[in-house]
């Protein structure tokens, strides 16, 4: 038995991905400075929304992310495998999905909702949050 408390004890991210099941609803693993860093699951659409003061930092575990985003030139999305990262510029419009499943891991400052500073109504699918608590 480790006397090292939770805190202090390695995560291993499968085991915290392993511990729910709900789509677009991040759970945070641990906190960096005034960072959280969250994980996800998703499969389908999450909505357009922006992070005015805040870029966001993906970073694909499983599966397939993409990231549509809306620019001065257009409309764009970018693929992001397993393993592959991504960093949405704050500001920028823009719109996960997942076709066919993901998992994921996001850095963004603590507090910031998932749903962005300005966006359209939340579909029930999409859980509009700062992020829960682990519970392994």
């Amino acid at each position: 038995m480790s006397n090292e408390s939770p805190a202090d004890a390695p995560l291993v991210l499968d085991e915290a991905l392993a511990s729910f099941d709900a789509l677009w609803s991040p759970r945070i693993v641990t906190r960096v400075n005034d960072y959280d860093v969250r994980v996800a699951k998703a499969e389908g659409e999450h909505i357009w929304h922006v992070h005015d003061h805040t870029d966001e930092f993906f970073l694909v575990l499983d599966g397939e992310l993409r990231i549509s985003l809306r620019e001065p030139g257009g409309e764009r999305t970018v693929r992001l495998p397993k393993g592959a990262v991504f960093t949405v510029p704050r500001g920028t419009e823009h719109k996960p999905h997942a076709p066919s499943g993901a998992a994921f891991l996001m850095l963004e400052p603590s507090g910031t909702p998932t749903v962005g500073d300005r966006h359209d109504d939340v579909p029930d699918h999409v859980d509009a949050t700062t992020g829960h608590a682990l519970h392994t």
